[in-house]
């Protein structure tokens, strides 16, 4: 069982190309989207999947940023860094699979209290992001964030202590259901002498129970490493994470069969992300007409996307603030099961401030003029469905309703140049259609 390729490739359009870019990404501008319609289906996933230069500014002041954050200690300017890359990285997959792997492996630093391990976890994950999940599993078993998050050092040979050893299964690998009470109880003890010392992982071979533990049906003398080994060993462990994949870049609620499906072709890859996200771009399943806006689109995604299709440049500062306000203020997930996500995103209370937040950008309130307005209004031109179409192949992954698109059409006839042009965006940016991806 693999995953069919899309028919439609050979009928590219703009449209598709704006709804892979925002998948695979944060958005992006009416150019980007020309230029991956122009360079085909095919063309566009290697550039995705390829590792881009990144320019010398952009490398420049990333660098200036996480170091001042390593020099001030606090986790807001962390997480400007990271919102910059998220906004100008030439590598938005990278990215996307990065905050993928934040909330699946959700570590606050509430707890841990420490930027340069909370920066040192953030880069695993970019570095692992399209690569073995094996890997990166072994990678943050060992990673001192988490082992701070979880607990490790109450982990002693006469007191196992079950938080990391439970994380392991439930939520990193392999969900409820799919181990019992007593495995839990045998890999904690296979974990004990997992330590943190100096802020660095240690293996205090005086806690650790040497003993032979029975898990998944196996018995060996099993320290933490066959623990993470026999998870990934698990059949259920690739449908979970095919699970994760599925909500981030197909749809909210994936069924059991397209589960199977992209657990098959990520086993068939030896659970190779890259790999495996390279069929599923390229599928009947990714472009079919049931992924179509079947995403509620994220804090980040909102934010960050509006931020790329409109070339607005951010405040991180500012981003911050309005991120905890929408729910997802990252380095601080709510707990350890992480962003719940989906229809959980949108609330009275989220729609208000994603409505001022829009408005706020439009107006340039908050970030400075948009610098693209002039030229975003030169190219829609006086026709208002010309118009609105253009907007929608930017900005919307499913058409306005009818009552925003008279709205949108009365204001056109109202008002003219730039001020016409801020109050079509508003109208797009507020509209319920905007909020799915």
């Amino acid at each position: 069982m693999t995953l069919n390729a899309w028919a439609g490739a050979r009928n590219w359009t703009p449209t598709d190309a704006a709804h892979l870019l925002r998948r695979a990404g944060f958005g992006a501008d009416a150019q980007e989207i020309r230029d991956a319609h122009q360079a085909g289906l095919a063309a566009t996933i290697e550039r995705l999947l390829s590792d881009a230069p990144e320019t010398s500014e952009f490398v420049e002041t990333e660098a200036i940023l996480q170091k001042l954050a390593f020099a001030s200690e606090n986790i807001n300017d962390l997480k400007s860094w990271w919102l910059f890359r998220m906004r100008r990285s030439a590598n938005p997959l990278v990215e996307k699979m990065t905050l993928l792997w934040h909330n699946h492996f959700a570590t606050s630093n509430a707890k841990v209290r420490s930027v340069r391990n909370m920066s040192a976890q953030n880069d695993l994950f970019r570095k692992y992001a399209l690569g073995d999940f094996h890997e990166l599993l072994h990678g943050v078993a060992h990673d001192t964030a988490m082992l701070v998050w979880l607990d490790v050092n109450d982990n002693r040979k006469r007191a196992a202590n079950e938080n990391f050893a439970r994380e392991i299964m439930e939520l990193f690998s392999l969900g409820v259901g799919n181990y019992t009470e007593h495995d839990i109880k045998e890999a904690a003890r296979a974990f004990t002498g997992w330590h943190v010392h100096e802020g660095k992982f240690w293996f205090d071979s005086r806690q650790h129970d040497p003993s032979n533990k029975t898990i998944f049906g196996n018995t060996g003398a099993f320290d933490g490493a066959a623990v993470v080994k026999l998870c990934l060993d698990h059949p259920a462990c690739p449908r979970f994470v095919a699970f994760k994949l599925l909500r981030t870049f197909v749809c909210d609620r994936p069924t059991k069969e397209q589960i199977e499906l992209v657990a098959e072709t990520l086993r068939g890859e030896k659970f190779n992300v890259g790999r495996t996200l390279r069929q599923l771009f390229a599928s009947e399943l990714f472009f079919g007409p049931l992924s179509r806006a079947a995403i509620i689109k994220s804090p980040i995604d909102f934010v960050i996307g509006s931020m790329k299709s409109l070339d607005a440049t951010p405040k991180t500062g500012e981003m911050t603030r309005v991120l905890a306000l929408l729910g997802q203020d990252l380095f601080e997930p709510p707990t350890v099961k992480g962003w719940d996500g989906g229809r959980l995103w949108i609330s009275a209370a989220s729609l208000l401030h994603r409505t001022q937040y829009s408005v706020g950008l439009i107006t340039g309130e908050h970030y400075g003029e948009l610098p693209k307005l002039s030229t975003i209004s030169a190219e829609l031109g006086n026709d208002s469905e010309r118009a609105l179409a253009k907007l929608a192949e930017t900005h919307l992954a499913t058409p306005l309703g009818a009552e925003a698109r008279k709205a949108f059409t009365n204001h056109w006839k109202k008002s003219e140049g730039d001020e016409r042009c801020r109050g079509a965006l508003h109208l797009i940016l507020t509209s319920p259609e905007y909020q799915l991806g």
